[in-house]
């Protein structure tokens, strides 16, 4: 079973930089998360595991959940970093982790054509975040706000939402509230809802 922390590490040995502004942002504005460290999460499955420690139960108990049960504990997303064709639009969606991405219902409901996923270099660019760790988080480091955060209805349904701290051997469970009234004023992002 992973060990759940109350907040930033107490040593940051090996931490990245990315990392510990995450936690200093939080701290900063007076965000309440919990926190787990793990070995590095590339796979929805892996976040499953995640959810379940985060909920303190076995992936099975949580499996057997009802998705309006799993909200209790928190909401893993998957973030994916989304472009038009031409690259001059930017787009952060997150949206349930068991939830199908359709670009086709995305698209018409912010009137931008052809979606594509984002390169490296732009995620790199304008989030100072890597493949595998992209995090609603990483709209910390968008200082001219180049990207536009869109977040799935189902979201905000839940009483907790988690992420990675802008690097994926961490995850983080925060209260949704705080994402949307505390976090997002605090680096400048509005979000869009969508329902996918």
């Amino acid at each position: 079973m992973l060990t759940i922390y109350k907040g930033r590490p107490e040593d940051f040995d090996g931490r990245q930089e990315r990392e510990r502004r995450v936690y200093e942002l939080l701290d900063g504005i007076g965000v309440e998360y919990d926190r787990l460290d793990h070995e590095a999460a590339m796979t929805m499955e892996v976040c499953a595991e995640i959810n379940a420690a985060f909920g303190r139960m076995t992936l099975e108990e949580f499996k057997a959940e009802s998705s309006e049960e799993r909200t209790r504990h928190a909401i893993i997303c998957k973030n994916l970093f989304l472009c038009n064709k031409q690259r001059t639009r930017f787009y952060l969606l997150m949206i349930p982790g068991d939830k199908k991405f359709l670009t086709k219902n995305l698209s018409a409901q912010i009137n931008s054509a052809r979606l594509s996923f984002a390169g490296e270099e732009d995620m790199l660019r304008y989030l100072d975040i890597t493949p595998g760790s992209v995090s609603v988080l990483g709209l910390m480091n968008d200082k001219d706000n180049a990207v536009q955060l869109l977040i799935d209805s189902d979201v905000l349904k839940s009483e907790y939402v988690g992420c990675h701290p802008c690097i994926n051997t961490s995850s983080l469970r925060m209260r949704t509230r705080d994402l949307i009234g505390k976090i997002l004023p605090a680096i400048h992002h509005e979000p869009i809802v969508v329902t996918l």
